[in-house]
């Protein structure tokens, strides 16, 4: 940014009616530059997050993905203003909102920048009716003409979120997760804002009320043109819902790139590993699936410094020089990169194709090492046979029987387990049935 224009993001106190263009021709509606981000002093200080850069267009959906702990709800909330920006700075509509900023421009931010919570139960004030948690927006920015005016603005939000008008004098806790959920996305979207913060918004749901939640999104997307910034772990999610994808390792963007781009190239090892942690809905297919795990030790940045760099296809990648002339030249052979591997039942696959030279040796190690033992995980022990003979021996010895079900079971041995326990129940049962004859013909003699 040249001096004029951040002495202007530094004294302007209301946002542009639209964001700068860039070379493509699009609006940049938020800009996240060279950003840092520290908690603590001294000694004690941690960096959560580390030079991010990435750019966030008007109407588009960005998600930013990573594991637990990686930085990205912190990023979110920086946007907010509620992390501070120990480094960077962070542009709406190419004014800087991060740091010092003028009152009338923070109350535009909050305006404008609204933020769905991770849990729906925890981000609701359980006090306060659903009418007032809705209204509450409206009400500290004065957004209605009367009384009559806020009712209707509130019910008709209210029914486009899936509730109904009598919802509105109960409290949060009467409501179920999915519901609490939609009464925060009715509460951010009642306010007509250009740019939601979705903070995992479906993670603490069911699966049935994923999709309800996420098909609501993207409705209030088409109607309203608005922007996401999707927070999320689960990649299979993110391909559905998203337009461009950012993906966070402790703190570095890695890697950012167009949904599909990146789901056919993921050229970054950490991304590889991700995606090949999306489970397979066939059971068998899952449970011969090779795993690939992310091994940060393959990359040597003692001399040759890393940084986010521009690769083509609008595809970013972190990585020094070395490790980016190799991303260049395997996204330059435009062939879909191989990240899951399935083994057959015998334990063999084909040599699959790597993320990159580096990660390749990693999964070869773990192809051989799978193959060599299929499943051993699964695989039940060696004398886990379920013979016949353990029921019938369990069955004149019912005491014995289920003394050696409880030491099978304990060493795993699943199926010597269970005919051990049939073969000991039936001839407990046997024996007293035996037993309450005997006692009554015993009695029968006796009259």
């Amino acid at each position: 940014m040249s001096n004029k224009n951040k002495i202007k993001s530094e004294t302007q106190s209301h946002f542009p009616e639209k964001g700068p263009i860039d070379d493509t021709g699009r609006e940049v509606l938020l800009s996240i530059k060279n950003v840092d981000i520290t908690f603590g002093k001294g000694d004690s200080a941690v960096k959560a997050v580390t030079n991010a850069s990435f750019d966030i267009y008007k109407g588009e959906t960005f998600s930013l993905v990573g594991e637990s702990g990686s930085g990205k709800t912190t990023i979110g909330r920086a946007v907010i203003r509620v992390n501070p920006c120990s480094g960077g700075e962070i542009l709406y509509k190419g004014v800087r909102i991060s740091g010092k900023i003028p009152r009338s421009l923070d109350r535009e931010v909050i305006r404008n920048i609204q933020m769905v919570f991770q849990d729906p139960a925890a981000s609701l004030n359980e006090r306060a009716t659903v009418d007032y948690i809705i209204s509450e927006g409206l009400y500290n920015f004065r957004l209605f003409d009367s009384e009559a005016d806020r009712v209707q603005k509130v019910e008709h939000m209210v029914e486009e979120v899936g509730l109904l008008p009598e919802h509105l004098t109960r409290y949060p806790h009467e409501f179920s997760g999915g519901q609490r959920q939609r009464i925060g996305l009715a509460r951010a979207m009642v306010m007509e804002p250009e740019l939601v913060i979705a903070d995992e918004p479906i993670s603490a749901l069911d699966v049935s009320i994923r999709a309800q939640v996420l098909n609501l999104m993207k409705k209030f997307q088409a109607e309203r043109n608005i922007t996401y910034l999707f927070i999320a772990h689960d990649l299979s999610i993110v391909r559905y819902i998203s337009d461009r994808i950012g993906v966070i390792y402790k703190g570095n963007i890695v890697e950012v790139a167009e949904a599909e781009e990146l789901f056919n190239f993921p050229l970054h090892p950490y991304t590889h590993s991700l995606i090949s942690a999306v489970p397979i809905p066939d059971p068998q297919l899952e449970k011969n699936k090779v795993l690939y795990t992310y091994d940060p030790s393959i990359h040597d940045y003692s001399t040759d410094k890393p940084s986010l760099v521009d690769i083509g296809h609008n595809h970013f990648v972190y990585g020094n020089k070395k490790e980016i002339e190799e991303y260049k030249a395997l996204r330059e052979k435009n062939v879909p990169i191989k990240t899951v591997t399935i083994l057959s039942p015998g334990g063999a696959a084909g040599a699959p194709a790597s993320a990159s030279p580096a990660a390749g040796e990693a999964e070869k190690a773990a192809l051989a090492s799978a193959s060599a033992g299929s499943n051993y995980i699964l695989d039940p022990p060696a004398h886990d046979t379920g013979s016949i003979w353990l029921a019938v021996l369990s069955f004149f010895l019912p005491i014995p029987g289920l003394i050696a079900a409880f030491i099978f079971l304990k060493k795993n041995y699943i199926r010597n387990f269970k005919m051990c326990r049939k073969g000991a129940v039936i001839g407990l049962i046997v024996l007293a049935v035996i037993i309450v004859l005997f006692l009554l013909l015993l009695w029968m003699a006796t009259l």
